[in-house]
């Protein structure tokens, strides 16, 4: 890297930590422990919530900037993307392909002695727990040559749900969990390695909250779950789940309280939402809920479909509806078939993205249309 780019970088990162940084720590009610090395590390947090990076980039301290590996849609937010691609560029990573060309810029800007972040789990905690890491990760530790931090953040899900638009009034910490140097992990095999990340960065907001009740008040708690939840316990369809308040309703008449903890009343038939969540998965990957005898299972109006070519520029593909079928997804005209989708992931709660051998695509939503359904279908058929 340039050494007058680094110097513009570290301006501007210096520039956040004072006038930013305290007013991030006040809203959110976020404190954090900061990472105590000087020089090239690569970071290994868990990932909760969407203001993660900012947390993160707190974490790191004054002294030195981090370069995050986040999600090449923040190559296509116009003015905003201007000024991160000017003043601490992130490393793109263009979610559900393989993402070869983004290991290498980590290693290049890790061997150029910048610190790195990698949110490993690939994308945001849905339900409050965590997933596994993706998988090769743990070969870029191996490769870095630098030491390895994980890091923890806790309390973050229930204040800041990737479902919800508001913010619930909590407090949210961050804590340092293992300094490996690399002479350490070079002892360690990959399977070690991807075993004391997953270990160190596992986060369980209800276990959590379990252990230690703290309340995360705020006068809309339910609204927007219905992007995250598809299918009604009581009547076994999809798509007939609402939110109003902290109320969940279906129109079979089903009604459910989310409190302040985060837990719902009644107590059954799920504790959580999380809970839920496991149930609606295993009901749609065996195809276990109701619906037409003929296909479609499932879909949704008022969606648009884009193309993002390789220089993050957009082609607008039109504006519809989104339907799922056994062996097909059909979006605004266009047909994806399950065996030509390479990956498919979410962005926030309302951007659906496609990846196949030769194009990238991505579906939004208005609203509080569920998206996630048809990831989820797909990866039980996979």
């Amino acid at each position: 890297m340039d050494e007058r780019i680094y110097k513009r970088h570290m301006r501007f990162w210096r520039f956040l930590h004072r006038f930013a940084r305290p007013f991030i720590e006040r809203k959110y009610r976020f404190s954090a422990e900061e990472i105590p090395l000087e020089g090239a590390f690569l970071l290994i947090p868990n990932h909760v919530t969407s203001m993660d990076p900012l947390f993160i980039w707190i974490a790191r301290g004054r002294k030195e900037p981090i370069y995050l590996v986040a999600s090449e849609h923040l190559y296509r937010l116009g003015f905003v993307s201007k000024i991160i691609q000017r003043y601490l560029p992130p490393i793109a990573k263009s979610k559900g392909n393989t993402g070869v060309d983004t290991a290498q810029q980590i290693l290049k800007t890790l061997k150029d002695g910048r610190s790195v972040a990698l949110f490993a789990e690939g994308e945001q905690s849905w339900m409050g727990r965590n997933i596994p890491i993706v998988p090769g990760t743990e070969k870029i530790v191996k490769l870095a040559r630098v030491p390895l931090v994980t890091y923890r953040l806790e309390g973050g899900y229930p204040a800041l749900p990737r479902w919800s638009s508001k913010r619930r009034r909590g407090r949210i910490t961050g804590h340092v969990v293992g300094i490996y140097p690399p002479e350490e992990l070079r002892k360690l095999s990959r399977e070690e390695i991807a075993g004391i990340i997953n270990r160190d960065i596992r986060e369980d907001a209800w276990e959590r909250q379990r252990q230690e009740p703290v309340p995360y008040k705020g006068r809309r708690l339910a609204e927007g779950l219905e992007r995250a939840l598809y299918l009604c316990p009581e009547c076994r369809r999809i798509g007939t789940l609402t939110t109003k308040k902290d109320q969940i309703l279906c129109r079979c008449g089903l009604k459910i309280i989310y409190t302040e903890t985060g837990f719902l009343k009644p107590e059954k038939p799920f504790e959580n939402i999380a809970d839920w969540d496991d149930w609606q998965r295993s009901s749609l990957r065996l195809l276990d809920f109701v619906h037409q005898e003929q296909e479609p299972y499932f879909s949704d109006e008022e969606v648009s479909l884009t193309r993002i070519e390789d220089d993050h520029r957009e082609v607008k593909l039109g504006k519809g509806r989104i339907v799922q079928y056994g062996d097909r997804l059909e979006c605004v005209g266009n047909t994806f078939s399950l065996d030509d989708i390479k990956g498919m992931a979410m962005v926030q709660a309302d951007r659906l993205l496609i990846s196949t051998a030769e194009e990238y695509y991505e579906v939004r939503t208005k609203g509080r249309t569920n998206l996630r359904k048809y990831l989820e279908y797909r990866e039980g058929r996979i």
